[in-house]
This record gives structure tokens, sequence and C-alpha cells, in this order.
């Protein structure tokens, strides 16, 4: 990328500043939740009724809420009012980032995905990067109107030093230095801007909008160029002091697979991502399709290789559950054809690690999953920090 794209001039709705502690709270909840009678928003949230009348006027006046249909009350009395969210009151940029391009997503405040893009990265390096970014913003900005937050997602362990977050490695990218990335980005597109790991952020769109809503404690296991996973205890994203959480790669498997980058031929990394599945099948570097319509048509090595990622993967699943013993389990990402080729060998794997668990007991779920989402997830940090209180 020879040139740098135009600067951002718009800033978040004045709204978002002026809104009110209670107010986030309300507008998280039917976010959350969906639309609800001011009566049952008050019992949910401990507010008297005096209160939440206030919070709903400040945020219907600030045209993020809107009254709508009259509920017919058990008790005699005034019908209770639900209260509704507008979606289309303000716009997010979503951005996952791999070493070759960048995806960017628009969603409206329910993180539905609006309109999305994908621009090629010359190199993953630092300032190609931003300069991605940023033109992905531009656009997108020049088609919606005014974003009210840029939130990011990538392969990385990022933390807050001093309140900042910085992105303190990212091997996928080449990043070993810690790069203050949200400063830079928010220099330059004039909004506030969320950076979280890409894990992390399906995480937490999980958490709120897919199937580990309403459940207090989620597993969400990331799979395809490597693999990871997202914890949420207690309703809280669990991101670790030092922004690691979620790192499952390394246990041992009783088999032999590749090397992994640090020198293991049987760990889970030596099975479950795609390069490893390549590998293990006899296939060329990033041929992953020839490897998966060989596995399909008869038995052999190649086979083998989604087989014993299967295996891998039950094995990591197992010593989660083991560890956290979560509610539900969701299995996401590009890389789970394993799990269609060798379902057997996932629940061995599975039962075997699982330490005096039985196997009925664990919930694991495979929600439709498509590339986009780790974008909408970037998105969707974006929302949870504007209304986190």
């Amino acid at each position: 990328m020879t040139s740098r794209p135009a600067e951002i001039a718009s800033g978040p709705p004045l709204r978002w500043s002026a809104l009110s502690a209670t107010g986030r709270r309300v507008l998280l909840d039917l976010l959350v939740h969906g639309p609800r009678s001011r009566i049952r928003i008050a019992e949910r949230l401990g507010l008297s009724r005096a209160s939440l009348t206030r919070v709903a006027r400040e945020l219907v006046d600030g045209g993020l809420v809107l009254p709508g249909d009259m509920l017919a009350s058990a008790s005699r009395g005034r019908p209770a009012e639900e209260l509704h969210l507008r979606p289309g009151a303000a716009h997010f940029v979503g951005v996952k980032v791999t070493a070759e391009r960048v995806y960017a997503v628009v969603t409206d405040l329910a993180a539905t995905v609006v309109d999305e893009l994908e621009i090629a990265l010359a190199s993953p390096a630092e300032g190609e990067v931003v300069d991605a970014i940023v033109e992905a913003t531009r656009t997108l900005g020049a088609r919606h109107g005014t974003m009210s937050a840029l939130g990011v997602g990538l392969a990385a362990d990022v933390l807050r030093r001093e309140g900042e977050p910085l992105v303190a490695s990212s091997p996928l990218l080449g990043w070993s230095a810690p790069v203050p990335l949200a400063r830079l980005l928010a220099a330059r597109v004039g909004m506030p801007v969320t950076i979280a790991n890409d894990v992390h952020a399906l995480t937490a769109a999980h958490h709120w909008f897919g199937s580990g809503v309403d459940h207090r404690s989620v597993v969400v296991y990331g799979v395809g160029a490597g693999i990871g996973c997202g914890v949420v205890i207690d309703d809280e994203l669990v991101q670790g002091s030092h922004g690691r959480s979620g790192r499952v790669g390394h246990t041992r498997i009783a088999r032999t697979g590749r090397l992994c980058t640090n020198g293991h031929p049987d760990c889970v990394h030596s099975f479950v991502s795609m390069p490893a599945i390549e590998a293990n099948a006899g296939v060329a570097p990033g041929d992953y399709a020839s490897a998966l319509e060989r596995a399909r048509v008869a038995d052999g090595r190649e086979r083998e290789a989604f087989a014993s990622a299967a295996y891998a993967l039950g094995a990591a699943v197992a010593e989660t559950v083991n560890l956290l013993d979560p509610e539900l389990v969701s299995l996401m990402g590009e890389g789970l054809d394993m799990l269609d080729l060798a379902p057997a060998a996932f629940d061995d794997g599975l039962v075997e690690h699982l330490e005096q668990v039985p196997r009925a007991s664990v919930r694991i779920d495979r929600p439709q999953f498509a590339f986009g989402l780790y974008a909408r997830g970037a998105a969707a940090t974006a929302i949870r920090e504007l209304l986190s209180v």
C-alpha cells in the first residue's frame, strides 16, 4: 500500500458520552434479551419505577429506544409498555486481521451485519495493517455515515498497560514487540477503538448474540489456521492478566503428528490446525482442500489426519471441561471438517480425557459459522466496551 488513506474526521455521537450508567445497563438488557416491559426491566435490574421512567425517557430522547406495544396487565392498573431497541440508531465497524487480508463489516446496534468488504495486505507489517484498517473504515463510513466505534480482532495477545490496550505479540503477523494499535488507529479514525484477540471477540459476540445467550459460563473454540478458545465465567469474558487466556494447543496427545512451532510432535497443535492436517495428510502447505477431498472418498493417510485432529480436539475440550465445568462448549471455525469425517474419534478423545465427568453432562454445540463472524465479533467487543459500566 503506497499511499495513506484520507483521515476520518467523524466522532461518536454525543448520546454515547452523555448516556448514564443506568441507561447503559437498560440498553444492554434490551440488546441481549430483546423487547421487555418496563416493569420486567425494573425487576431484573433492581430499579424503581421512577428511575426506569427517567432512564427510558433518556434512551427514547437519545434515539436508541422506541416505546412499543402496550401489554395487558394480569392485575388491575395501567398496561405495561414494552421498550424496543432501535438497531439502526448506531453503526459499528468490526475488523478481523489475518496475515494476508483485512476483513471488515458494519453492524447495527444489535450486531447484525449490514455491509462488508475485504482489503488485501501487501504484508502484515504494522503500518500496512493500520493503513488497511483506516481505508476499510473510511470506505464503510462513506457508505453508512458516522460510526460509533471500531473493534479490531487479531490472533494476538492483547493486554492493558496503564489502561491502554496493547498488542503484546502476534506470531501470525510477525509482531514480537508491543504495538499500541488502538492509539494508532484512534488518532486517525476519530472514534473509540477496541482491540481484542480474535477468538475472544468471537466468544464475546457468541455470548450475547449466539447460542451462548442466557448461559453464564461458556467456552468457545475457534479452529482454523490455529486453535484457541475464549472463556466466559459468571457472564464475564476472561482475558487473563497478560491477554493469554484460552491457550490450549500444547496439551500432549498419545499420537505422533507434525512438529509444532515449539518442537512437539504430539501436542494438540500437531494435529488440529489446518496446516497440521495438511502436513499429516501429506499434501502441500495451503492445499487443505485436496486433503479434505481425498479423505472424503477413501481411507488412508488423509482420513487418518482428520481422525487424529478430531481426537486431539476432543481431548482439548475435555481438559477445558475438567478445569472450568462450563454450561456450554461451542465449536466454531473454518477448520472443523474433522467433526464430519471422524465424529467417533472426537468422542473417543473427549471421553478418554474427561476426569470423572459423564459424557452426557457435557453440552457441546456447533453453531453455523462463516469467517465474517470474526469481524462481527470485533464489532461486538466495541459495543460491549461502549455499554460497560
